[in-house]
């Protein structure tokens, strides 16, 4: 009986010792495409998100708690996501969530912001950095519209001949591709581009020849993809094989460093859009990054989800140096934060109370023997009029 209750007394004096370490884990959610038709670019990017919740537990944590990150595949589907978000909020009790996809994204806005829980998205459409329609949600990156506008901005001063350069569009017929469009319309027209035609190729497209057939004879100077890699490649390759002479410029998930082992020398001179640095660049951040990897190249998506879970972590610990840390006093303490610098790792990272576009800084890549090189940094005027479009 003494040995019984001997144990038993032991195995209590364990629990109450563990309850205080299980009490200071900080639960995030992740909510990323790893299987669906955006998984080419969700899983690294959820790697990266992995990797620094890693890298930031061995070093202290979140002002000494643990990150417990919740990673699961949404498959690009806003049910599935929202159902899985749903056990975040009222069984994990998650205090913020790490999100992926525009669909998933536009879903989860309502939801969040009655469960006060702030949702760090990986989806860069320009609605859903209007605090007044998604007040929880943030992104670290130009929404897709000041990436495209920066890239126009960059073609116009830098174009020489007298007649005006001629646009093209290819985009998904898809929440995503569809959301920088307009503002893309509206920009080229105030910098005096003609736009020559538009197509829609999907992001499971397995031939892109009549959509490119249909763009070809109008000659356009410059042809915006608004996909992810395996359309974009598809795109490439097919233009090639047309024999189509213009200057694909890329959104941010649509040419990244496997583009050229999916599209070969085709995608040779293109313009990748872009919100982080590359695998090994000379910037603070990177030593974490080359040290968690073992030295293992990774895509720029990696990297901006390392920096994704850098700038909600820095939200976590300013606010917990003020007080309790919950979904809402972290929404508030991001809406303070200015001129953060990821260690380089993006441009520095200001939120506002109404504004939560994390700055209006591109970084344009071309795409030269091979390798993402890097070609200029365009940093736009935060324009209200610009918020939300």
């Amino acid at each position: 009986m003494r040995t019984v209750m001997k144990t038993f007394l032991t195995l209590a004096l364990c629990l109450a010792l563990a309850a205080p370490a299980l009490a200071e884990t900080i639960k995030i959610g992740g909510l990323i495409d790893l299987s669906g038709p955006t998984s080419a670019v969700g899983r690294p990017y959820a790697e990266g998100l992995r990797a620094a919740a890693e890298y930031i537990n061995a070093h202290g944590g979140v002002s000494g708690r643990q990150i417990e990150f919740l990673l699961q595949d949404t498959a690009y589907n806003p049910q599935q996501g929202l159902a899985l978000y749903k056990k975040f909020a009222t069984v994990d009790k998650v205090v913020a969530v790490q999100g992926f996809g525009t669909a998933v994204t536009e879903a989860l806005v309502r939801f969040v912001a009655q469960d006060e829980i702030p949702n760090f998205s990986a989806s860069y459409s320009a609605h859903l950095t209007d605090a007044a329609k998604a007040p929880y949600n943030f992104v670290i990156a130009a929404d897709y519209s000041t990436q495209a506008r920066a890239a126009l901005k960059y073609f116009k001063d830098n174009w020489k001949e007298s007649r005006a350069p001629r646009l093209a569009l290819l985009y998904p017929n898809a929440p995503y591709g569809l959301a920088p469009i307009p503002a893309i319309k509206a920009y080229a027209k105030e910098l005096g581009f003609e736009l020559v035609g538009e197509e829609n190729v999907d992001l499971k497209a397995i031939d892109a020849t009549t959509q490119l057939l249909a763009l070809k004879g109008k000659n356009p100077d410059y042809t915006w993809i608004g996909g992810t890699t395996p359309s974009t490649a598809v795109i490439m390759k097919d233009a090639k094989k047309l024999g189509m002479k213009t200057t694909f410029f890329v959104d941010i998930w649509g040419a990244d460093e496997s583009l050229v082992q999916l599209a070969g020398d085709a995608a040779e001179g293109a313009v990748s859009l872009q919100a982080a640095a590359v695998y090994g660049q000379d910037v603070p951040g990177m030593k974490a990054i080359l040290e968690q990897t073992k030295n293992q190249p990774q895509m720029t998506h990696f990297i901006r989800g390392f920096a994704s879970m850098m700038v909600m972590v820095e939200g976590m610990r300013q606010t917990l140096a003020k007080g309790p840390l919950t979904g809402k006093t972290l929404k508030e303490t991001l809406e303070t934060l200015r001129d953060y610098d990821p260690q380089g790792l993006t441009p520095k990272i200001s939120f506002l109370p109404g504004d939560h576009r994390p700055n209006m800084s591109v970084f344009l890549y071309k795409i030269q023997n091979g390798k993402l090189t890097f070609l200029s940094a365009q940093t736009l005027e935060r324009k209200a009029e610009w918020l939300g479009l």
